[in-house]
């Protein structure tokens, strides 16, 4: 991505979409919005000062909902550009409020907060189109509790929290011990400041705060107001302190998930969703798997699915490796739904196919590998190009052609063509790359995808 960045013949629009292309291939004009950041790229050096000013926190997508960010953020680190943006939608600044700041924080004086959108217009030759994929939602699937479940993940979320730089840096926290922490923490607060006033009323009046309490109780203080408010706010001091010891001894109990599900095929090779199969998940899985025993060696992973699909060079020794030595275990089995069990466990239901036999078994954690579906802007995208969608969402292309798009001079390549891992994703856009070229230098022989299927 570096040489990307400092390449001379290659421009980096980032934040941009591309709004119109006309023209045919040779001869295209695209129309580009390049979105305001409300921070001048070329002065941004990337510090992080004004993040850590910020006042603003925000759900951090990225960590997918796991961490927030503020107002003010990267998208991720060793991101090129090594700049930061604004969220209009949150700035206090932007949003009519005063504030500014990350303009008073910034010494390169970057932030510029009378930033608008800019048209671009740019010649192009041939467009070659990665815009990725989007997971499937879970939600889809009531019966896997996903969202009503706290340790009921995604495959992706799971990703970010293996990834050291992530939300548990490492860590696999449950999401249940997680948010017990965070609400401790909450309390902590919550008690300290009611402590504070009642100490002021201690100090003020000469009393006792449980003295004066146990006045209240007895009926001894309805016609002072102002007693009766010391004797509330030590109700609340007391319900808050109870709360807080409960929760601070089941925090002593907590420990990293060791005992794993993974369920394979949630919204792929399902006909209610995607018939498809979506190729990485089996392998992904097994990935994750191996890095969590590498993480913690006690670690266990059961992978529920129909059936493991490990093709490609060294996969199917990959799979038989990650059973041998990261304690993995394979079951060929249908998960029917997940239930709640003791101290937020969740409880996997399923059919084991070999046996044929209903089973129930409890996890610490269930990570749901879903779906790879299209893009969510795609049909805007494809509106905008002038390029077809096959029956699934994805560009369509054809058998003797797999980069072409339906307009000549138009490539595809990775899941915008259809679900795919890395290795294959990078040979495809080699691929888009090389057909581009040919369209340029005049010496595409064979024509578009017309002509293709005229041929055919």
């Amino acid at each position: 991505m570096l040489d990307v960045g400092r390449h001379p013949n290659i421009e980096l629009l980032a934040y941009s979409e591309v709004e119109n292309l006309e023209g045919e291939a040779g001869d295209f004009t695209a129309t580009i919005r390049k979105k305001a950041r409300y921070v001048d790229e070329d002065k941004c050096t990337g510090c992080g000062e004004c993040t850590q000013k910020c006042p603003t926190t925000v759900v951090d997508a990225f960590d997918e909902g796991l961490s927030t960010r503020k107002a003010i953020y990267s998208w991720f680190a060793q991101g090129i550009p090594s700049t930061h943006t604004i969220d209009p939608d949150h700035c206090r600044q932007l949003q009519g409020k005063k504030c500014g700041i990350c303009a008073k924080t910034c010494k390169a004086e970057a932030i510029n907060f009378e930033q608008t959108d800019r048209l671009l217009e740019r010649k192009v030759g041939a467009v070659v189109v990665a815009t990725g994929y989007t997971v499937f939602d879970p939600v889809r699937i009531p019966e896997y509790r996903y969202r009503d479940l706290p340790n009921v993940v995604t495959a992706m979320e799971f990703e970010r929290m293996l990834s050291a730089s992530g939300p548990t840096a490492g860590h696999l926290e449950r999401p249940s011990d997680r948010a017990i922490k965070s609400e401790i923490a909450d309390l902590e607060k919550q008690l300290n400041k009611t402590r504070k006033a009642l100490d002021k009323y201690e100090k003020d009046r000469g009393m006792d705060s449980a003295e004066v309490h146990g006045r209240f109780t007895r009926g001894e203080l309805a016609e002072d107001e102002e007693l009766t408010k010391w004797a509330r706010r030590y109700e609340e001091y007391q319900a808050v302190n109870r709360r807080l010891e409960s929760l601070k001894a089941r925090a002593e109990e907590f420990e990293d998930a060791k005992k794993l599900a993974f369920i394979q095929c949630v919204g792929s090779r399902d006909l209610r969703f995607y018939p498809f199969c979506s190729g990485y998940c089996c392998m992904h899985s097994i990935k994750e798997a191996i890095i969590a025993h590498e993480h913690e060696p006690s670690t266990q992973s059961t992978i529920f699915g129909m059936d493991i699909r490990a093709v490609g060079k060294g996969f199917e020794e990959y799979k038989l490796r990650g059973q041998s030595n990261a304690n993995i275990t394979y079951r060929r089995a249908r998960v029917a739904e997940i239930d709640s069990g003791k101290r937020d466990n969740p409880v996997v239901v399923y059919e084991d196919t070999l046996e044929q036999k209903v089973k129930r078994e409890e996890f610490d954690l269930v990570i749901l590998a879903t779906a790879c579906a299209p893009h969510n802007g795609i049909s805007e995208l494809a509106a905008t190009l002038g390029l077809e969608l096959d029956q699934h969402g994805f560009f369509r292309t054809h058998a003797s052609h797999p980069m072409d798009a339906s307009k000549y001079g138009v490539f595809v390549c990775g899941c915008a063509n259809s679900p795919m891992d890395i290795p294959e994703s990078v040979a495809q856009a080699s691929s888009a790359a090389a057909r581009a070229v040919q369209v340029l230098t005049g010496l595409d022989r064979e024509g578009s995808l017309q002509a293709a299927e005229e041929a055919s």
